[in-house]
């Protein structure tokens, strides 16, 4: 079993906004990290995200970023497993990573898509790519709603 999911989206927006919409932290905070976010995504950084429904500020690995076309993340995969060798060397447990990708198809819009791979083949690894893929869902919908029409559909979501 590999579990993994993509999931994609289109955005009536220009490829450098949406691009920047991601990256950069005041806008993310806006519409999706409703704690907030802490760090631009630079390759080699490492950010912070923190959510209502999950409060507490996650760290999130930037692996790669390619201006306006793609950003590689790796965070904690929060199955409740723990690795061997990655518990010996950062006391956290596996970790999970994630592609975005953005395409301008002309016209103002860009085709977002989201991958994210790598949890055990168990029933929690199962459960936490069940409710990674819906997070990821409910980001580029918000991101949608906030780039196109300005509402925060998060706002009052979980509290």
């Amino acid at each position: 079993m590999d579990l993994r999911f993509k999931i994609a989206g289109r955005i009536s927006r220009p490829v450098h906004e949406v691009f920047e919409a991601v990256a950069d932290p005041d806008q993310l905070s806006r519409y999706f990290t409703t704690g907030g976010a802490k760090g631009r995504l630079v390759t080699g950084a490492t950010v912070t995200w923190d959510f209502a429904d999950f409060p507490g500020a996650f760290p999130v690995e930037v692996v790669e970023v390619e201006q306006d076309r793609r950003i590689v993340l790796r965070w904690e995969a929060a199955d409740g497993a723990q690795s061997t060798s990655d518990a010996a060397v950062t006391g956290a447990s596996y970790f999970t990573t994630v592609t975005m990708e953005f395409e301008s198809l002309g016209d103002d819009r860009t085709l977002v898509t989201i991958a994210e791979q790598g949890w055990r083949p168990t029933s929690e690894g199962q459960a936490a790519s069940y409710g990674n893929c819906q997070g990821w869902t409910q980001m580029l919908c918000c991101m949608k709603a906030w780039l196109e029409h300005g509402i925060n559909l998060r706002e009052g979501f979980f509290a």
